[in-house]
């Protein structure tokens, strides 16, 4: 995928954005399955689907509504991604984290990205709110192939990919809000077949406490790019062994998102609000 396939799409949503007369934001959003809630909240939005937009995909799981929104937040400026696309839809490494480098062309030095997460972690409970302090990777790593000098260097450093000082920052808001958080690592998988309880169980003993299908390219590539990252996961089903065997159900995952919606969307609110 060539980069001038990039700057076209960039050019598209700055037209679009100008035409609206709004400005361009330096914080931008990915919302997960169920977790559309923060969409709403955004006011004065240009609402543009991801069908009008070149080279963009759609978004075909539950619980994603394929819009890109734009607006503000908490008077802040935000982009934000109501859906994003999987690997196991289908779409390659470079279709599924598309969307990150367009930001990085639209000034976005931002990323806040969230999804529902099943726990492995056997302190954690549905509803919960996880933040991110790492990720193990189990997908193709998006950055293989050319490297985009333009964008970032060829051996971009992991160390800390899940910026310290968000993260702190959420954890002094959410006592203000009276939240509680948990803290942990997410692995990702490409699905889009729940873990069995064999996969559940070594992804504990690796070290991971959440785990799910999604985020960790978007989140490679933005930190290619140079974007702070900011990583929350709403536990919404548990390992089978932990639960006393009941089955995964995605609309049940995208129902008990939408319960912990608003508690990550007034989190949200205030970090974009404080960041800004």
């Amino acid at each position: 995928m060539e980069n001038n396939i990039y700057r076209e799409t960039a050019e598209y949503l700055k037209q679009r954005i100008a035409q609206a007369g709004k400005q361009t934001a330096r914080v931008a959003v990915v919302l997960g399955s169920g977790l559309g809630k923060l969409a709403d909240r955004i006011e004065e939005p240009l609402t543009i689907p991801y069908r009008e937009i070149p080279h963009f995909k759609t978004s075909t799981a539950v619980g994603h509504k394929g819009n890109l929104i734009i607006g503000m937040l908490g008077g802040s400026g935000v982009i934000a991604m109501q859906g994003r696309f999987h690997y196991y839809e289908g779409y390659t490494m470079q279709e599924v984290t598309y969307p990150v480098r367009v930001f990085s062309l639209l000034g976005v030095d931002t990323l806040l990205v969230s999804n529902a997460a099943g726990a492995c972690n056997p302190d954690y409970h549905v509803g919960d709110l996880m933040v991110i302090t790492d990720h193990i990777n189990l997908m193709p790593n998006p950055l293989i192939g050319p490297n985009f000098d333009d964008f970032g260097p060829r051996f971009p450093d992991m160390t800390e990919v899940y910026s310290p000082r968000l993260r702190q920052e959420a954890d002094r808001i959410a006592a203000e809000l009276g939240l509680t958080l948990q803290h942990g690592v997410y692995v990702a998988g490409t699905g889009p077949t729940y873990e069995t309880l064999a996969e559940y169980r070594m992804y504990r003993t690796l070290g991971g406490d959440a785990c799910g299908m999604s985020t960790v390219p978007e989140v490679i590539v933005a930190r290619h790019c140079g974007i702070k990252v900011f990583g929350m996961s709403v536990i919404t089903n548990q390992s089978a062994d932990l639960k006393n065997g009941a089955v995964n159900d995605e609309n049940d995952v995208v129902l008990q998102a939408d319960r912990a919606a608003d508690r990550m969307t007034a989190l949200f609110t205030r970090l974009i609000t404080h960041h800004s």
